[in-house]
């Protein structure tokens, strides 16, 4: 059974928590200042943080975006510098025992202000603004599609960066006016070359990526902006099983939305109203999630996951 760590008190300056992950800054031997984020077992859905986590989450997420920062190697510039706790100055060695395989150290960045998504199938909040306009963030589609369904061509389909409360799907030219128009531009063509790219890989091992969202940052002196934060991890995708794909409804998913599910029975008979805090999953949730979480890991990887 992994160690569940659902928070972390190291003697690192300038922690800050976000709902899965904890953050802090690291000095390098060097001198050069780094950021160490630290993927927890905590789990959100509908921005609100679980009463209990899921043993070894962090890991599985952690290992799967770094599995992709491989994959694309130096074709993409990256805030990545390691993942391997033996890299980071500070650390106790219970701390690199509780923390291995759950750590990135990387470069940091000025946050863009943007989210980035690509859509190649219908589903989640692109599928409710359809319903409403026939359009995405202002993209006018095909009438009579229905929930699931593949776009002939995948969208950029940008939204704001919430501090707090959900995030809110913009148009191109209202990214443009925050970030600029030459930004913005390179933002929706390498989010949109990402996500066609493993988009490809996923089929020939039998997943859809139906959508991802990343993140870019800025650093003085880079050509372009960075590609930060974590990259096609069942928490920032879609993954479904091509087997099992029938547009029409909601997905079987190798992702968080079997959670959010679950979350919604438990909405419907009065047990829960998506406020803080958030209710206990039970033990067959955790079970089931974290199978799909290691079989999506598997089938892109091509290797299986030791959790010890």
């Amino acid at each position: 059974m992994p160690t569940l760590v659902m928070d972390t008190n190291l003697s690192l300056p300038n922690k800050r928590s976000g709902k899965v992950r904890d953050l802090y800054d690291v000095t390098m031997p060097n001198g050069d200042e780094a950021l160490l984020i630290i993927a927890t077992d905590r789990i959100s859905a509908f921005d609100v943080v679980m009463a209990n986590g899921l043993p070894g989450k962090g890991v599985v997420l952690t290992q799967i975006s770094r599995f992709w920062f491989d994959h694309f190697g130096d074709e993409v510039p990256h805030h990545l510098i390691s993942t391997d706790v033996a890299d980071i100055p500070g650390l106790s060695d219970d701390e690199r025992r509780e923390l291995a395989g759950r750590v990135t150290l990387c470069r940091k960045t000025e946050v863009l202000p943007v989210e980035c998504i690509a859509r190649g199938y219908l589903a989640g909040s692109g599928w409710k603004d359809y319903q409403r306009s026939g359009s995405v963030c202002g993209i006018e589609l095909p009438k009579s599609l229905d929930n699931g369904d593949r776009l002939e061509e995948p969208i950029f389909t940008p939204s704001t960066k919430a501090d707090t409360g959900h995030d809110e799907n913009i148009s191109f030219e209202e990214g443009a006016a925050i970030v600029g128009n030459d930004t913005m531009r390179w933002l929706g063509d390498t989010t949109l070359s990402l996500y066609s790219r493993a988009r490809e890989h996923a089929l020939e091992r039998g997943i859809i990526l139906a959508d991802t969202k990343f993140e870019f940052g800025t650093v003085d002196g880079a050509d372009a902006p960075l590609l930060i934060d974590e990259i096609f991890t069942p928490d920032s995708s879609r993954f479904w099983p091509l087997d099992e794909w029938a547009p029409g409804g909601e997905q079987p998913s190798f992702d968080k939305q079997y959670v959010r599910n679950y979350l919604e029975t438990v909405v419907a008979a009065g047990g829960w109203d998506k406020t803080p805090p958030g209710p206990e999953l039970p033990a067959q949730v955790l079970e089931d999630t974290m199978a799909r979480y290691l079989e999506a890991y598997e089938r892109l990887t091509g290797h299986a996951l030791d959790l010890g």
